[in-house]
């Protein structure tokens, strides 16, 4: 496994150099901010990244000012208690993307995140508060307690919140197999619980927070 700096070093000759990488990193929220953010924007932006699974991105965000309108601004009371007859009548609304299991899943992460209310005393804060160090417990919140939030959809939503988190796409798990982290493209385990050791590691090595890493590792693979 080469340190950071080689990985940062990689990644910048491929895509022009260090100004040029550093300008194509994402921008994260401190906790703090993340503290700020209401319940509503993390079920909106949790639905957002389960709606454009299987779709086209730019299609999903074309239409996502409906979505807005037709689930009442993802109020996370309302969205909650969508009952069959709500449902139904979702799946004919030509505002939104008409997919009955993504809708259903707006209100079963709507319950999710409620339920998180009343462990953690506030909503969102449970996640994110949740420490880089240990993304993979938080996969595994998201995989068996929210809807359609295994894979990478939950930590897509997390990011788009603000939230610091590595994402398993095609390229990272290419170089993670290429560092010799992992053999194969992490899903077990044990192969994850590799990977956060390598991600713990390069912050470690280069106090960058886990998106950051996250893209250099894809950058130093596509072109």
């Amino acid at each position: 496994m080469r340190p950071f700096v080689e990985l940062w070093g990689m990644a910048a000759d491929r895509w022009g150099g260090e100004t040029a990488l550093s300008a194509m990193l994402y921008d994260i929220k401190s906790t703090q901010a993340l503290n700020q953010v209401s319940d509503d924007r993390w079920l909106s932006a949790i639905s957002h990244c389960v709606f454009r699974a299987g779709f086209r991105w730019d299609v999903v965000r074309n239409k996502w000012p409906g979505h807005e309108e037709a689930f009442h601004g993802f109020d996370t009371m309302h969205c909650a208690m969508l009952g069959p007859d709500d449902i139904e009548a979702l799946t004919r609304d030509t505002r939104i993307i008409r997919n009955p299991t993504s809708i259903k899943s707006v209100r079963d992460n709507a319950i999710f995140l409620r339920e998180l209310a009343t462990e953690h005393g506030d909503r969102g804060r449970a996640l994110a508060n949740w420490p880089e160090t240990d993304q993979i417990g938080l996969m595994k919140l998201l995989k068996r307690d929210g809807a359609r939030l295994g894979g990478v959809s939950g930590c897509h939503a997390l990011r788009r919140v603000g939230k610091s988190a590595f994402v398993l796409t095609r390229d990272v798990n290419t170089a993670l197999i290429r560092e010799g982290i992992i053999d194969k493209p992490a899903t077990s385990q044990r192969d994850l619980k590799q990977v956060q050791a390598a991600f713990n590691a390069w912050q470690a090595q280069s106090g960058r927070p886990m998106t950051h890493i996250s893209q250099v590792l894809a950058f130093s693979i596509g072109t």
